[in-house]
């Protein structure tokens, strides 16, 4: 049996936290589906025999998705950041959260199809706006923030300005 981490995300679906832990498997590495576990008896949102918790890691992390129903919403004040090494897997990660139901966002911000925020963050970019050239960092801020999906080439530019 499997030690059960101290510390887990617990994310709210509606009543699809199967489906969206399925989706993060398939979509990022060291990811997985764990223990689906139903509902003993009935609940507000659900049923006795419905999917109640799925326990799954998104890129190392322990999560636990809750089937809760509807009372409650993900916003912007929690999100995954994923660094990425390359426009190829910004592009990879972006266009799989993007193009499976998800949405647009500024300065690298997307939220896939249940609600939950994703920072697709180039490492380029975290290495450019904390250099100690803070005019470089400037110019290359100043750049991100007219992005939606972060283009590396153009951070790369603005730090040469």
């Amino acid at each position: 049996m499997m030690k059960k981490a101290k510390n887990t995300i617990c994310l709210w679906y509606d009543d699809d936290a199967e489906e969206a832990a399925r989706f993060y498997a398939k979509t990022f590495p060291d990811s997985s589906v764990g223990a689906v576990h139903r509902a003993p008896g009935d609940y507000p949102s659900g049923k006795q025999g419905d999917v109640l918790t799925v326990e799954f890691t998104v890129m190392g992390i322990p999560c636990l998705g809750l089937n809760g129903g509807p009372a409650f919403k993900h916003n912007e004040a929690f999100s995954f950041q994923v660094a990425t090494e390359d426009q190829a897997e910004t592009d990879r990660y972006w266009d799989a959260i993007v193009g499976n139901g998800g949405q647009e966002s500024e300065c690298g911000w997307c939220k896939d199809k249940w609600g939950i925020s994703w920072q697709i963050t180039p490492i380029a970019l975290t290495k450019a706006y904390t250099s100690s050239d803070r005019s470089a960092a400037k110019r290359a801020f100043d750049a991100m923030m007219t992005m939606k999906k972060i283009d590396v080439a153009a951070i790369e530019t603005a730090v040469r300005g």
